[in-house]
C-alpha cells in the first residue's frame, strides 16, 4: 500500500502542481488585479457565503461512499442509482435555504444573482466530487488524478481568453469569471459520470425513501463534521464583510492573503483524496497503518514548514509580486495565516485517519469546538483589526483543532510516541526559519534568497532524516515487502 501511495501521489501531484497554481496565481490572480479589490471582496464573500451550508448538498455522503466503496467494491451499482436521486432532492433542499439565509443576511439584486449561480456551481461541484469518490473507492487513481485538474484547466483556457484574448471591448466583469466556472464544471461532471457509468452493467435511477434514510442514516456523523469545519475555514470572508463598514475591501485584502494559503492547501488536499480509501481498505485488513501516516506526514510537513517559513519573511515581496493595490495590507495578513499551513496539512493525514476509521463523535467534538472558537475569535477580532484579526482568529483555531486530532489519533491507535522523531522536526522548525530570516535580510532579487533558504532547508531536511530518499525508492521499487 505505501508503494501504491507513493507512486499515485507522485502523479496527482505532476498533475496538479502543473495546472492548479496557475489557476491561482495566473488566472485568478489577474481577475481581482483587473478587477479590483472591492468587486473581487463581494465575489469572494459571495463564494465563501455558498460553501456554508455546502453540506446539504452532500450530508457527508461523498466520504461515506468513498471509505465504504473502498471497502465493499460490489455495492457500487446499487449504490450508484438510488444516491443520484437523492442528490437532486439534496440540490433543491440547499438553494433553498442558502437563498433563505442570504436574504436574512441582507443579500438583494445582483449580489442575490450572482450567488445563484455560485449555488449552481457548488451544486455542480458535489456532485463531481460525488463521482470521484465512487473512482476512488475504485482504487482507479490515475483516472482520478486527470478528473481532479480537468475543470481548472478549462477554466484557464476560458478565463485566458477573456483576459487577455481581446476578442472584446466590454472590460472583464466578475460575472463571466463565475460563468466560467459553471462552463467548466458542467463539462467534467459530464465525462466524469460517463467515464464511472461504464464501470457498471445498467443504470437506472429509482426513488428509493427507504434506501435515502439508510445512507442519510450512515452519513450524517460525516456531515456534521464536514459543516462544522466548514463553518470555521469559510466563515471568515463573510463575517469581514457583513461586520465591517468597509467589509467588501476589506474582505478582498483577506483574499488577496488568502490565495497562497489556498493554493498550498490545494496540493495538502490531495492527501486525503488519496489516504482515505487506502487507510480504509487497511483497516478493514487489520494491516499496520503507522508507517504509511509517518510517511504521509514527513511528505506534507517538511514542505509545509518551508511554506511557511518563506511567507513570514517574504510576505511583502510575495504580496508585492502579485497584487498592485493594498500590499501592505495583505502583506501583514499573509504572514500570519500562512502559519496555518502546517496544521491544516496535519489535519488531512490524522484526520483522514480518523475518519477511515469511524471516529467521527471524536472528530465532531474537536470540528464543533473549532467552530465556536473561531466565530467568538472573529467577533472580538475583526472589529478591532480588520482583516487582520481574521487571520490570527484562523491561527489559533486551526493549531489547537490539528493538536486535538493528532493526539486523538495517537491516543485511538497506540502509536509510539518517538520524541527523538519531534526533536527532530523541532530543530528542522527552528533552522528554516533562521535560514529565511537570515536570506531575507539581503539585497538581491528575492526569489534567488528564497530559493537558497529552500535549497538549505532541503539539505537539512536530509541530514535530520526527515526525507529519506533511499527509502522511498525502495518502497517504490520493491513495494511494501
Amino acid at each position: 500500500m505505501q508503494k501504491k501511495f507513493v507512486t499515485n501521489l507522485g502523479f496527482l501531484l505532476f498533475l496538479n502542481l502543473l495546472i492548479k497554481p496557475f489557476w491561482l496565481l495566473g488566472i485568478d490572480r489577474a481577475v481581482q488585479n483587473t478587477v479590483g479589490a472591492e468587486s473581487y471582496g463581494i465575489y469572494a464573500a459571495l463564494f465563501n457565503f455558498s460553501f456554508l451550508f455546502n453540506i446539504l448538498l452532500d450530508v457527508g455522503i461523498t466520504n461515506y461512499n468513498n471509505r465504504n466503496i473502498a471497502q465493499h467494491n460490489h455495492l457500487l451499482q446499487k449504490h450508484l442509482s438510488g444516491i443520484l436521486v437523492l442528490r437532486l432532492v439534496l440540490s433543491f433542499v440547499y438553494f433553498l435555504i442558502s437563498l433563505l439565509v442570504a436574504y436574512a443576511f441582507g443579500y438583494r439584486g445582483w449580489e442575490l444573482g450572482m450567488l445563484c449561480i455560485m449555488l449552481l456551481n457548488q451544486a455542480l461541484i458535489s456532485f463531481i466530487l460525488y463521482l470521484r469518490s465512487n473512482i476512488a473507492g475504485l482504487h482507479l487513481f490515475k483516472t482520478d488524478s486527470m478528473i481532479s485538474v480537468l475543470d481548472r484547466f478549462i477554466m484557464i483556457i476560458l478565463c485566458g481568453v477573456l483576459l487577455w484574448g481581446n476578442i472584446t471591448d466590454i472590460p472583464f466583469q466578475i460575472e463571466w469569471f463565475v460563468w466560467a466556472q459553471t462552463f467548466a464544471y458542467a463539462i467534467t461532471a459530464i465525462f466524469t459520470f460517463l467515464i464511472l457509468t461504464s464501470r457498471v452493467n445498467k443504470l437506472s435511477l429509482k426513488w428509493d425513501p427507504k434506501f435515502f434514510f439508510v445512507i442519510l442514516k450512515k452519513s450524517y456523523p460525516f456531515a456534521i463534521l464536514i459543516l462544522l469545519m466548514t463553518f470555521y475555514n469559510r466563515i471568515d470572508s463573510v463575517m469581514i464583510e457583513r461586520i465591517l463598514p468597509n467589509g467588501a475591501e476589506q474582505a478582498g485584502i483577506y483574499a488577496q492573503a488568502y490565495r497562497l494559503l489556498d493554493a498550498a492547501n490545494m496540493i495538502a488536499y490531495l492527501f486525503s483524496g488519496l489516504l482515505l480509501p487506502m487507510f480504509s481498505h487497511m483497516l478493514k485488513h487489520k494491516k499496520p497503518i503507522e508507517e504509511l501516516a509517518e510517511l504521509s506526514f514527513s511528505f506534507i510537513a517538511v514542505p509545509a514548514i518551508m511554506v511557511m517559513a518563506c511567507g513570514v519573511f517574504y510576505s511583502h515581496d510575495l504580496m508585492g509580486l502579485l497584487y498592485h493595490e493594498h500590499v501592505e495590507e495583505s502583506s501583514v495578513v499573509f504572514m500570519l495565516i500562512i502559519n496555518c499551513f502546517l496544521a491544516i496539512s496535519s489535519v488531512y493525514i490524522f484526520g483522514t485517519l480518523l475518519t477511515a476509521n469511524g471516529n467521527l463523535k471524536q472528530l465532531n467534538m474537536v470540528a464543533l469546538s473549532g467552530m465556536i472558537l473561531n466565530i467568538v475569535l472573529n467577533f472580538i477580532l475583526i472589529p478591532k483589526y480588520q482583516a487582520k484579526g481574521a487571520a490570527i482568529a484562523s491561527l489559533f483555531t486551526q493549531f489547537l483543532t490539528a493538536g486535538a486530532q493528532i493526539l486523538l489519533a495517537h491516543t485511538i491507535f497506540k502509536f509510539k510516541f518517538r520524541w527523538a522523531l519531534c526533536i527532530r522536526y523541532l530543530t528542522f522548525i527552528l533552522l528554516a526559519f533562521s535560514l529565511f530570516w537570515f536570506t531575507s535580510q539581503f539585497q538581491s532579487y528575492f526569489i534567488w534568497r528564497a530559493g537558497f533558504a529552500a535549497g538549505a532547508c532541503l539539505l537539512m531536511a536530509l541530514v535530520l532524516h526527515l526525507i529519506r530518499p533511499l527509502e522511498l525508492f525502495k518502497i517504490i521499487k520493491y513495494g511494501d515487502n
